[in-house]
């Protein structure tokens, strides 16, 4: 027996076909979505010649779709926000591809720069704007695929607790870096 372990492993781990999972074509969990946020991130050719800046709304195009999910390309010109809204029933990452923008929420407000990625459950409430000088470019991926965003008046943005509508929800920033 080694002395630095009491555990040892004979051969090869990865050699072992029942142990492994098939790769999946879709993702189903939230680390998969996080996942394929992050592979799409930095994979620019996919996504940075689709960008189209309009200084009239914010631009959006949809990058991508799969059994139960969407993944949405955001373009945001300096001023340009979304609204203080929720997801409906859907749960989303949103991963920043370029610039900076400011999620504002019950809890405070946060600047989410290139790399940034937050998760969110449904009932999650945010607004997302870019207060900065030069455009950002966002990816949005929603399962199920995003079918209601009701907005809500700024009035319920609170500057302490929780979120207005759904105080059990939180969003949550990913682990691991985003490289794009």
């Amino acid at each position: 027996m080694n002395s630095d372990s009491d555990l040892q492993i004979a051969g090869d781990i990865l050699e072992v076909p029942h142990l492994l999972q098939p790769p999946r074509e879709h993702p189903a969990t939230v680390a998969e979505f996080a996942g394929l946020a992050r592979s799409l991130a930095a994979d620019r050719s996919r996504w940075e010649h689709l960008v189209r800046y309009d200084a009239t709304s914010r631009w959006y195009h949809r990058l991508r779709t799969g059994p139960g999910y969407e993944v949405w390309l955001l373009s945001w010109v300096p001023g340009q926000g979304s609204g203080l809204h929720d997801h409906g029933r859907s749960s989303g990452v949103l991963t920043v591809l370029d610039g900076t923008l400011t999620e504002r929420t019950g809890r405070g407000t946060r600047a989410l720069t290139t790399g940034a990625q937050r998760v969110f459950a449904p009932g999650y409430v945010h607004e997302v704007v870019n207060d900065a000088l030069e455009p950002a470019v966002s990816l949005h991926i929603y399962h199920p695929g995003l079918t209601d965003m009701p907005m809500l008046p700024q009035s319920q943005l609170r500057s302490t607790g929780g979120t207005p509508t759904a105080p059990h929800c939180e969003a949550r920033t990913a682990p691991g870096p985003v490289t794009a």
